[in-house]
């Protein structure tokens, strides 16, 4: 890989951080006057947004979320980076949404700008299996590590309708690499939260 390469994935890095460190839920959260860090799960997503602040602003944060992911890719696809290299900068964006500059590095658990990830690679087929995953989440939310299910729903859904493509099924591969980062973050935190509710 040449010099201008290397740079232009680290510029779209950079970009894709601040996409992902963008803190949308707490922002809206704390408009309704609740501190999502100190509420129910401590995390700034979607699901402890809905069961904190509420539903439009659950849905908010799941659509600004999502687009994060999104936008991540897509820009850094415009600024010239290809193929499995456009991983590097989508798992940043990622990492920002974990570890936000401007929420003194806490964050979300990540499935919902993955799930945009997904969505600006794939398209349709992303779109469909992040429904999946979605619905799996919501039915499994009573349940422990009801990320992992939503996870694993949503990863297996994309593998099966990337699988028809080689191309695809080369970047839904690399799809996973990404997939399993964010399961793992999830069930660490959640043993992590765990921990400091029972001490």
């Amino acid at each position: 890989m040449d010099f201008d390469k290397v740079v232009i994935i680290l510029l779209a890095s950079l970009v894709s951080y601040i996409f992902g460190a963008l803190p949308f839920a707490q922002t809206l959260s704390t408009r309704k006057g609740v501190d999502i860090f100190s509420t129910g799960t401590g995390l700034a997503g979607a699901s402890n947004v809905f069961k904190n602040v509420g539903r439009g602003s659950a849905l908010l944060v799941l659509v600004f979320d999502v687009a994060k992911g999104s936008l991540a890719v897509i820009v850094s696809a415009i600024m010239g980076v290809e193929g499995l290299f456009l991983f590097v900068p989508a798992f940043v964006a990622v990492f920002g949404h974990w570890n936000s500059v401007f929420t003194k590095f806490k964050g979300g658990d990540g499935m919902a700008i993955g799930g945009g990830i997904a969505i600006g690679i794939f398209g349709l087929t992303a779109v469909l299996a992040f429904i999946v995953a979605s619905l799996v989440g919501l039915i499994a939310q009573r349940l422990p590590f009801s990320s992992l299910f939503s996870i694993i729903a949503g990863y297996g859904t994309l593998y099966a309708l990337a699988s028809a493509n080689s191309e695809q099924r080369e970047m839904a591969i690399g799809f996973g690499a990404v997939a399993l980062l964010i399961l793992i973050h999830a069930v660490l935190g959640h043993r992590k939260r765990n921990r400091v509710v029972e001490s």
